[in-house]
């Protein structure tokens, strides 16, 4: 990353040229060796964050004309804070190539006539200025130290620059999926909108299943433009071609999933299981408990009462201490139900999507990315009256006196 983005902008390479210690790290431009002065006057070194905003794969610009900074309240040669920094302290974390530069706070220091920084040169050398002025004038020395930080950064699963996860400041959080094998087993409507946000998750791998053709009314449920010359085409080869351009690590098996099925299941760390069959779904869930692989399964039921669709959304998660008690509850169906609405091909794309969010959603939490207040296996959502029902372990359980 380091020679191409210097090649590719200027403003970066006269940053460089100039001696600055330049490195990058989680899509942020990172210049270390920053001299200032402390409250006691004494020189300190830190460092100068900024966010990349990648416009392609070679060239970046600015966020705004704020920077995040690595080191504690920098002091003038009176004694007293640097006055109109704004900002204030913060927490940004990094990646373990950066663990010396630990961000406390931010810095926002506007140019008086024009309101913005240039590019990227600009507020470097206006932001050294302030901070670094007064130790370079106490202490001789200067931030041009011609130091590269180039780290080996692990290699992305993402062919383009995962910029969102630095604008909302959440790299540390992704992290946390780095190691993830996920299966998905069905892309129907809602197997297909799983398969659409897991591809925008950091997984390692995704492993995809399903034995179907891709037909018009599978657009109609399911994410993405209709390619006339994709129809009946395997739905797995149709789902690879559209995310292999953003992504790697997408592997398509068009196969049933039974019991003979345990290598493709090999090292899967997490499945999505999203079919409408109850026989299916009975056999694949008895493999995955069988090779303790927590999973999510989806689902809905839908009825017609006067002229009108109404029926439930249904998540349930099956971890690996718990799910023979969760399968004894009987909350997922697992025999075939010849009436049930969604097989007649209504139109129901939203509900898959929805039906998706909370899978998705319930996967994350479990991995730390969201916050879970209660530990709910059995997600139930009412198209009615628009609520959500959770269930956990202790609901509906007999006392045994």
């Amino acid at each position: 990353m380091y020679q191409r983005l210097v090649n590719h902008n200027d403003d970066i390479k006269r940053l460089v040229e100039k001696g600055y210690a330049i490195g990058f790290d989680s899509n942020y431009l990172v210049i270390r060796d920053i001299p200032y002065l402390d409250q006691q006057l004494q020189l300190k070194i830190g460092a100068f964050v900024a966010k990349l905003v990648f416009i392609d794969q070679n060239k970046v610009i600015q966020d705004d004309h704020q920077v995040y900074f690595a080191g504690s309240v920098p002091y003038n040669l009176d004694g007293r804070p640097i006055p109109n920094l704004g900002g204030g302290p913060i927490n940004l974390p990094l990646s373990e190539n950066s663990k010396d530069v630990i961000v406390e706070r931010s810095f926002s220091n506007k140019p008086r006539i024009t309101g913005r920084f240039l590019d990227f040169f600009e507020k470097i050398e206006s932001y050294v200025t302030i901070i670094s002025g007064p130790a370079m004038e106490k202490c001789n020395v200067n931030p041009y130290t011609y130091r590269i930080v180039e780290q080996t950064q692990e290699d992305s699963v993402f062919k383009f620059q995962d910029t969102l996860t630095s604008r909302a400041e959440i790299s540390d959080l992704s992290a946390k999926f780095k190691d993830d094998v996920v299966a998905i087993i069905g892309l129907g409507g809602t197997g297909s909108y799983v398969l659409d946000f897991i591809a925008k998750t950091p997984v390692r791998e995704i492993r995809i299943f399903d034995l179907d053709p891709y037909y018009v009314h599978n657009a109609f449920r399911s994410p993405g433009r209709l390619q006339p010359d994709e129809l009946n085409k395997l739905k797995v080869d149709v789902f690879k071609t559209r995310y292999e351009n953003f992504r790697n690590g997408i592997k398509a098996e068009s196969k049933f999933i039974d019991e003979t099925c345990r290598e493709d299941l090999n090292n899967v760390t997490f499945a999505f299981v999203c079919v409408d069959k109850g026989t299916s779904r009975a056999s694949i869930i008895e493999l995955l408990i069988s090779m303790q692989i927590p999973f999510v399964d989806v689902g809905m039921g839908l009825s017609r009462k006067n002229g009108k669709l109404k029926g439930l959304i249904r998540t349930s998660y099956f971890s690996t201490d718990e799910d023979q008690i969760i399968k004894e509850k009987e909350l997922v169906p697992l025999t075939d139900n010849p009436d049930g609405m969604y097989k007649t091909n209504i139109q129901i794309g939203e509900l898959n999507a929805l039906n998706a969010c909370l899978a998705v959603i319930r996967f994350k939490q479990l991995r730390g990315f969201y916050m879970e207040s209660a530990v709910n296996y059995d997600l139930l959502f009412d198209i009615s009256d628009m609520k959500i029902v959770g269930s956990d372990l202790t609901d509906n359980q007999n006392d045994e006196d």
